[in-house]
């Protein structure tokens, strides 16, 4: 399956070292700056007369005509660069956030079904040892009745992690740290606690980073169709370094906590019907990745490529990734406010939070 990434920045390597444990044929790489994509053909030890390496993605689909892209460019760039891949074709997996508006994330689905390729947000966590353990046990009913989740994303970004790309924390290309850093466990939260939202109450401030334009702290509450809780807890102030990615979820017959830096170790394992030992299962389950972004990116793209070779919806689709999205630009909204946020929400795009916490 030919297959080519748009943005070799920050999180490429991870969508290089996917496509080659998948057996996907890479056939160019695309970047405004060659610099990323030479650092990358020469990093992996790619054949440079064969990936191809470009700066302008439409002639890049237009020459190589890929079946598979992943978009890992800066957040705001993500729809129009999804759109043009859906209408020349392609299968697209889409770095998280699906996009920076609700009616972007809208028309991406739309297109994606009005041209018959897969969509896929990029929330590779959920393949993480510790959450699929923790799905499996939930669609076994073995939590009983659920009575509240909690997602605690607790990690530090410097002025140097901002200095290396300006995009970041910017309205207009990124958010803040709950559309970049904490986006992931939100998305697990959500999805654990059966994904129908009735409101959400939040609030965000910019407490340490006055050179970035969004937030470096958001707290919500969240009231759950299916009568359930979830508390949310984001920031990127920790010091010196991260801390934790923490979810909890609690039942009236089960208490688990995946945590580790990024939900990768299995660390609390407790149901009534005691159908496994604890020990045995938190052993199994735990993981140790070398970065906060895990091993899931291989088991994400082998699910992927399934999905187009079995035609059937991706794992995590458009639809898991517009809801992660939603999350987080309801809180957003319910901290400009001062309101709580029903759902299902309207439009709503990180535009409208602009000036948010100027002085």
């Amino acid at each position: 399956m030919k297959y080519a990434i748009i943005g070799c920045g920050r999180i490429s390597p991870n969508h290089v070292v996917a496509s080659q444990k998948t057996g996907l044929d890479l056939v160019a790489l695309c970047d405004l700056d060659l610099k990323n994509t030479e650092d990358k053909i020469k990093k992996f030890d790619l054949d440079a007369n064969y990936v191809k390496q470009y700066t302008d993605y439409k002639k890049m689909l237009e020459e190589m005509k890929p079946e598979l892209v992943a978009i890992a460019t800066e957040s705001g760039k993500h729809a129009q660069i999804a759109l043009d891949c859906i209408e020349a074709g392609c299968n697209v997996i889409i770095e998280k956030p699906i996009a920076l508006s609700l009616k972007d994330a809208d028309a991406i689905i739309e297109a994606g079904h009005k041209k018959g390729v897969k969509v896929c947000a990029c929330h590779q966590n959920r393949f993480n040892k510790s959450i699929q353990m923790i799905r499996e046990a939930l669609e076994k009913g073995r939590f009983g009745r659920l009575l509240y989740g909690t997602a605690h994303i607790r990690w530090a970004r410097d002025h140097e992690y901002y200095d290396r790309a300006s995009w970041r924390g910017t309205w207009e290309q990124d958010g803040g740290a709950l559309m970049n850093q904490c986006i992931h466990d939100i998305d697990l939260l959500r999805w654990m606690m059966g994904d129908e939202v009735v409101r959400v109450v939040g609030m965000t401030d910019r407490l340490k980073h006055d050179y970035i334009q969004a937030e470096d702290l958001g707290i919500a509450l969240v009231q759950f169709a299916n009568g359930s809780y979830g508390i949310i807890e984001g920031t990127t102030n920790v010091y010196p370094k991260n801390l934790e990615e923490t979810l909890y979820i609690f039942g009236d017959k089960g208490t688990v906590k995946a945590g580790g830096d990024a939900v990768n170790l299995l660390e609390e394992w407790n149901f009534s019907d005691y159908v496994d030992d604890p020990v045995q299962v938190k052993k199994e389950c735990s993981e140790l990745p070398p970065n906060v972004y895990g091993f899931g990116h291989s088991k994400l793209y082998r699910d992927v490529i399934d999905a187009i070779e079995n035609d059937r919806e991706p794992y995590v689709n458009g639809e898991a990734g517009r809801r992660a999205l939603e999350m987080v630009l309801a809180i957003y909204k319910s901290a400009a406010t001062g309101e709580p946020v029903e759902f299902p929400m309207k439009d709503c795009s990180t535009m409208d939070f602009v000036g948010r916490f100027d002085k």
